[in-house]
């Protein structure tokens, strides 16, 4: 390995097979992706049901786009998501979708993002503290960015959370993403989700739970609503639909609640791990990046206003995203005839987006594996279809600002306070289930920065 190529997941260079697609599935998703999809703009396949991998990034802006609705999520997709999420925003499709999109859309507009700023900055104060007590030693920065983004999103969504448990809360969403959200053979081969997969059977209770909290929550809410600045509970309770009129009831408002809660912390606090791993894998990027933050901040944390005054600590979250993005494999089935690539694309088979080739495709992007912030210095030049952390069209991720606002707060605050450097023999493995994870955790030492 040389110092420009940080820890990645070599790919396959040869035809697994259902069993061995299986194996390495349940293990790694990154390692059922062949290593020249990192070079071709479409692979294909058969794996029980065909199946089509898609890098190619007109054909990419076609499903997710222009032919949105042809290109609906997987049915491997829904079936792990809906027994925690119900039919919320993230996997509602057609009216049902359309609806709610349209209610939730104004509580993640900019005004309402930017008034959550001090809940971040509160957060990425607490996470200072807790960096503070272990300086001359190494921590796990993975496990202390889930600490500090399930914060923030506790208290965006919940005002503080004190109607649940957050280590309970926590404890059931891992559980849920470790186990529940494995590919089954069942699914590989295109059976319907009614069909019972068992390793989704374990979790029911604990999801159940979390559920339970949530009811209570808003019915806690319902009764006595809180004052000052309004949580995205709040902003869901009172928002319409503002062709229908349509109001989200309490299991609607529950789904989305808690879809918000499990994207919203797992996916920022994976950025915060993987580019916080990135700037001490590569001394100079965090050098630089520590005094653009000492600029700007001086001795105080990181707030909303600051955004714009930090385009290097951006450009190394974006950069981070790039490299490890959280969803790193996005999963479509095909409702109606179409050729992508020239190639024929028949309804009922899979198409899918490995967001991890796309982004390290050596025909998008030069020496693709090395991290390099300066790629981002001018967005413009990049293109669309070619970088997709939260995707795009019109299910673009709702909460993409919300995340990057966060994310910099953070990132921003720790790297003018501290320095951080690896640990010898303790490289994270990038790992993807559900999410992209470091294997092992984020292993960092910890030191004063001077």
């Amino acid at each position: 390995m040389t110092p420009s190529t940080p820890v990645s997941v070599p790919l396959v260079t040869r035809p697994l097979g259902l069993w061995g697609s299986l194996k390495h599935a349940r293990r790694n998703l990154l390692e059922i992706i062949p290593e020249i999809a990192t070079r071709q703009p479409i692979v294909s396949g058969r794996t029980g049901i065909r199946w089509h991998m898609v890098m190619d990034p007109e054909s990419i802006r076609r499903i997710l786009k222009e032919k949105v609705d042809d290109y609906p999520k997987s049915n491997t997709t829904k079936a792990i998501l809906r027994p925690a999420i119900g039919d919320s925003l993230f996997i509602a499709e057609g009216a049902h979708w359309h609806w709610q999109r349209r209610v939730a859309a104004p509580v993640f507009s900019h005004r309402n993002i930017a008034a959550l700023g001090p809940v971040m900055t509160a957060a990425a104060e607490r996470a200072s503290a807790r960096l503070e007590a272990q300086t001359g030693r190494a921590a796990d920065l993975h496990h202390e960015m889930v600490t500090a983004t399930f914060e923030v999103i506790s208290d965006v969504t919940l005002s503080g959370g004190q109607a649940f448990d957050r280590d309970d809360m926590h404890r059931a969403i891992n559980s849920y993403i470790s186990e529940t959200a494995k590919v089954s053979l069942f699914d590989l081969l295109g059976l319907p989700d009614w069909v019972p997969r068992l390793n989704r059977m374990f979790t029911q209770r604990s999801m159940g739970d979390m559920k339970s909290v949530a009811d209570a929550a808003i019915e806690a809410r319902r009764a006595a609503p809180h004052a000052g600045v309004p949580d995205l509970l709040d902003l869901l309770l009172t928002g319409q639909d503002p062709k229908t009129s349509r109001r989200m009831n309490t299991e609607e408002l529950r789904d989305n609640l808690l879809t918000f809660i499990v994207a919203g912390h797992e996916t920022t606090a994976l950025t915060l791990a993987w580019a916080l791993y990135l700037c001490a894998f590569d001394a100079g990027v965090q050098t630089r990046a520590r005094a653009e933050a000492r600029a700007v901040l001086g001795d105080r944390a990181a707030c909303a206003e600051d955004l714009s005054a930090l385009p290097y600590i951006r450009q190394i979250v974006d950069e981070a995203l790039r490299l490890y993005p959280p969803a790193a494999f996005l999963s479509r089935t095909a409702q109606k005839p179409d050729r992508l690539c020239g190639r024929d694309v028949r309804p009922g088979e899979t198409v899918m987006l490995p967001i991890y080739a796309l982004h390290r495709h050596h025909l998008l992007w030069a020496d693709p594996d090395r991290f390099d912030p300066d790629r981002f210095s001018d967005p413009k030049a990049i293109d669309r279809y070619a970088y997709l952390p939260f995707g795009d069209g019109p299910r673009v991720c709702i909460g993409a600002s919300f995340a990057i606002q966060e994310a910099v707060i953070i990132l921003a605050t720790l790297l003018a306070r501290f320095r951080f450097t690896p640990v010898p023999g303790r490289a994270p493995k990038p790992v993807l289930i559900l999410t992209l994870r470091p294997e092992g955790g984020v292993w960092l030492n910890v030191e004063p920065a001077h």
